[in-house]
């Protein structure tokens, strides 16, 4: 039970890289060390599973199922590279490339990677051991049908290897066993639309727009939505939807400049302008503190956001910030150079709120237990804002 639990963590972490790291340029070696990593900790936990059978406390039949699992599951955690389902508009599309059909990285590897870096005896496994590994996958599900969770691996699986009918196959299958799996209609639709030469209208874009309505927070969505409306030269809404996976991103990452980048490019195409044509507005400034009675539970590397929202608005960030929680006391300047919208910049709403936050998770949606403080109302221009961190998140 340690060991899987352990995978389940991994496989948690995994999932969140796998959504977010597609959307920068590629970056070869980060990804090789990544694959090693993933590689040694199969080993590992191989190793476990050798000692507990070899030691009598691991049945022969639980021992053959366990490792079925451990390798399919090696399959999942090592799909980190994505491939695009947008057509030859570019850069300006970039967004909907990045997070189209997952790839397993291992496979890339394995077809065009160095070996010779790793021990002989214990390397990655090759193409053929991979396919074996999906194969028994796959019987697995025949003689086992209602496993949603195994459908979406075989899937995902497919999909790295090509077989994008297959893919969409086994993906339908997950779907009708787990209909409000936001990430699974996002995948089903991605591989749907490959299979029909890219094309993302009909029943692609609908299983998408499910997939928002499940969850709005959706990255592969949003930029799928986003994308859909792009291509149907809806450059205003592509604007629209892509700014909103920036609030989900870190901000002033090289994740957040390239979405930004592309919701400038749909901004100029719709006419609407970009982000840095809005400089000229001074942006609400002043500091953020933290309560005496909570600081025994900040850790300097905790991560700080600290935004304004519409007081009479919608709750979608006007302007971010982060910071580290050893920066506290922080002065801050949020302005529309940070505008996320159309429409939804700090100059165009004349009362804003300022939320900070201490984010335990490093996430910038809050969780149980990150500590939070806001301002009062204020004008969108005012100097000298106070914000308080003076309580924990429910």
């Amino acid at each position: 039970m340690i060991v899987f639990a352990v995978l389940g963590g991994l496989l948690a972490a995994a999932a969140m890289f796998m959504v977010v790291r597609p959307l920068i340029r590629n970056r070869a070696a980060a990804l090789v060390s990544r694959r090693d990593a993933n590689v040694a900790i199969y080993k590992d936990q191989l190793r476990e599973l050798d000692a507990d059978r070899d030691a009598g406390t691991l049945a022969q039949a639980d021992y053959d199922k366990a490792r079925l699992e451990l390798e399919a599951r090696l399959l999942d955690d090592v799909s980190t590279h994505e491939t695009s389902t947008v057509s030859s508009h570019g850069r300006r599309a970039a967004i909907g490339v990045a997070l189209a059909v997952p790839l397993i990285a291992l496979a890339v590897y394995v077809l065009t990677g160095n070996l010779g870096g790793l021990d002989p005896k214990q390397g990655v496994p090759d193409a053929a051991a991979i396919e074996a590994m999906v194969e028994r996958l796959a019987t697995r599900l025949r003689e086992n049908p209602d496993d949603a969770e195994g459908w979406k691996l075989l899937g995902r699986s497919y999909a790295a290897m090509g077989r994008y009918p297959d893919a969409v196959s086994a993906f339908a299958k997950a779907a009708e066993r787990s209909p409000r799996d936001a990430q699974l209609l996002a995948d089903f639709a991605d591989v749907l639309a490959v299979t029909r030469g890219r094309n993302l209208e009909g029943e692609p874009a609908k299983l998408v727009e499910r997939a928002l309505e499940l969850d709005p927070q959706n990255l592969k969505a949003l930029a799928l939505s986003g994308t859909i409306a792009f291509e149907r030269k809806q450059y205003g809404k592509a604007a629209e939807v892509w700014a909103r996976m920036l609030p989900l991103v870190q901000p002033g990452s090289e994740d957040a400049r390239i979405i930004s980048e592309n919701v400038d490019e749909a901004k100029k195409l719709a006419g609407i302008g970009s982000s840095s044509d809005k400089k000229a507005h001074p942006g609400v400034r002043g500091t953020v503190t933290l309560s005496a009675r909570l600081k025994k539970e900040v850790r300097p590397e905790d991560a700080v956001f600290v935004f304004a929202r519409a007081a009479d608005g919608p709750p979608m960030p006007l302007a971010v910030l982060k910071a580290r929680a050893a920066d506290l006391p922080l002065r801050f300047n949020l302005d529309d150079s940070m505008a996320m919208a159309a429409g939804m910049n700090v100059s165009a709403h004349p009362k804003v709120i300022v939320v900070a936050r201490v984010s335990k998770s490093g996430s910038a949606k809050p969780t149980k237990g990150d500590l939070e403080g806001a301002s009062k109302p204020v004008p969108n221009d005012a100097a000298g804002v106070t914000v308080l961190i003076d309580s924990v998140v429910p």
